[in-house]
């Protein structure tokens, strides 16, 4: 039997009392390491982090927060290499998406440190300026935010077992609030590793930080009213989740990001330069990680004369994407993270194939160095449908791999008719020239997306990537992608504080300052 990870809680490494759940690896199918959090006495570990990680963090300054987490990312970089090998092994990632999910992190780490420093001596947020109650101005209202006497509580999935602890984190403890982890269970191994490297360097409070693995049974009901909860999954979890009590009962403050059928789209009248932009993008969006992302293309809009041009473009570039194990330099993508995953994303395929023919089909491609009766590995496969408005599976569905959908439209009000009609997704990308045309289209998408990426020729060597989430921009979404906020910069910062409003003379709110 393969090694049992330890979880961390109560300031204190424990071990499940049960056999434990097997993690694999994806490509060779052998068994790695096992997780379990059986008999945790998660009330208590969950006071320990509320009474004795909270108050420690709460009584440093923004400023010697910023430093610890600092401390933090050195931790984590000197580390970086045996975070790559286990990323490799329980993820099946080749070296360039190891470094989304790991370099990603240890980034937004340091952009938050940075903030930390930037926001001084103070430990607590003033919000606007104070406001007169009245003609007099003696008697004022000043609102503030102060840190929440809780715990973060955060429910991570399992694409990004690094970046999706960090990027949470970052933020929670640097606003002074204790962080408890569960990562999803098939992934777990790199979040249980980074937190045990953490906690054994000594740069974090007793309870600061801490660690489940395993079943997630339990931590629902040891949330109090101060706490928060932040999930990234399906929607069907996020739904259990908000009509738990400690949500509807106790008000404990959530913050969800789920499905999310994100939109690439071509602006009519565009030149090759925008066009090659577009497929450029497309192809590496449906491959990196396998398509595992939030963030990924799900549908890619082009004016209907262009269809064909398109979907032959595409192909073109997903058939010269070598796909297999990892561990091979010629291999540019991985596999999927499990055999459930594989299953999910061929179902999810077969489903769409049903409405939309299929373009190129990644399910025929050969595995470089890889069993394909073991490896949890598939092709990047394009669908296509000419019938965008009566179509509504490829609206409405999401495969969570390499997989994307090519949808025609007549103009420009008709493309932005079908990209609402992903009901509210993270991302939306703009592709062409005119700068007063992407203009329009941005602030059209704004209120159904929580980003517009917005790439023309003359940042075609500097844009992000339509699904890279960098610490400086909002992450999140409405509608089925959720309704939550994170990063943002300081905007993180919201969800772990309190606002409150102080009404009192100008010389008592002098003293806030």
């Amino acid at each position: 039997m393969s090694e049992l990870l330890l979880n961390h809680l109560g300031g204190r490494a424990q071990a499940g009392t049960g056999p434990g759940t097997p993690l694999f690896d994806p490509v060779l199918g052998t068994e790695l390491v096992r997780v379990d959090a059986t008999g945790l006495d998660l009330a208590a570990g969950f006071a320990f982090a509320r009474e004795t990680g909270g108050a420690a963090l709460r009584a440093m300054s923004y400023a010697q927060r910023g430093a610890m987490l600092a401390a933090v990312g050195k931790v984590l970089q000197a580390n970086r290499d045996l975070y790559y090998e286990i990323s490799t092994a329980n993820s099946g990632t080749v070296k360039n998406d190891t470094a989304v999910d790991v370099d990603g992190g240890i980034y937004t780490l340091s952009t938050y440190a940075k903030m930390g420093e930037a926001l001084g001596d103070r430990r607590h947020l003033l919000d606007g300026d104070a406001a007169r109650l009245g003609k007099d101005p003696a008697f004022q209202s000043q609102h503030l935010q102060v840190p929440t006497r809780g715990v973060a509580l955060f429910i991570n999935a399992f694409n990004f077992p690094s970046w999706g602890l960090w990027e949470k984190a970052g933020p929670a403890l640097l606003s002074g609030v204790p962080v408890i982890v569960k990562p999803a269970t098939a992934t777990a191994w790199l979040t249980q590793c980074m937190v045990a490297d953490v906690l054994a360097a000594g740069v974090l409070p007793p309870g600061a930080l801490s660690v489940v693995c395993g079943s997630s049974t339990g931590l629902m009901d040891a949330l109090q009213p101060f706490d928060v909860v932040s999930f990234t999954g399906s929607a069907d979890t996020a739904a259990v989740i908000r009509s738990h009590q400690a949500v509807a009962q106790r008000s404990v403050r959530v913050n969800i990001e789920a499905d999310s059928i994100n939109s690439a789209v071509l602006l009519p009248g565009e030149g090759a330069e925008a066009f090659d932009l577009l497929v450029k993008e497309v192809a590496r969006e449906m491959t990196v990680k396998s398509g595992q992302k939030c963030t990924a293309i799900r549908r890619v809009f082009v004016p209907e004369a262009l269809y064909t041009q398109a979907a032959e473009a595409i192909a073109a570039r997903l058939g010269k994407t070598a796909v297999g194990n990892p561990r091979n330099e010629s291999v540019r993508m991985g596999s999927l993270v499990s055999r459930a995953q594989l299953a999910s994303v061929k179902d999810g395929i077969a489903l769409l194939a049903r409405h939309a023919e299929v373009l190129h089909d990644g399910r025929q491609q050969p595995l470089v160095d890889a069993d394909p009766a073991v490896a949890c590995c598939v092709g990047p496969t394009l669908l296509g449908t000419r019938d965008a408005d009566g179509n509504p599976v490829v609206h409405d569905v999401e495969v969570f791999g390499p997989v994307a959908t090519l949808i025609p439209y007549r103009d420009a009000a008709h493309a932005m008719a079908l990209v609402r009609r992903g009901q509210g997704s993270l991302v939306a990308s703009l592709y062409g020239s005119d700068a007063a045309a992407l203009g329009a289209a941005a602030l059209e998408l704004a209120d159904s997306h929580g980003r517009v990426h917005v790439i023309s020729p003359e940042v075609a060597a500097l844009h992000t990537g339509h699904g890279n989430v960098m610490p400086q921009s909002l992450h999140g979404g409405p509608g089925r992608a959720g309704g939550g906020e994170e990063l943002g910069g300081a905007r993180a910062l919201n969800f772990y504080h309190r606002r409150a409003a102080v009404q009192a003379a100008t010389s008592v709110l002098n003293r806030l300052n």
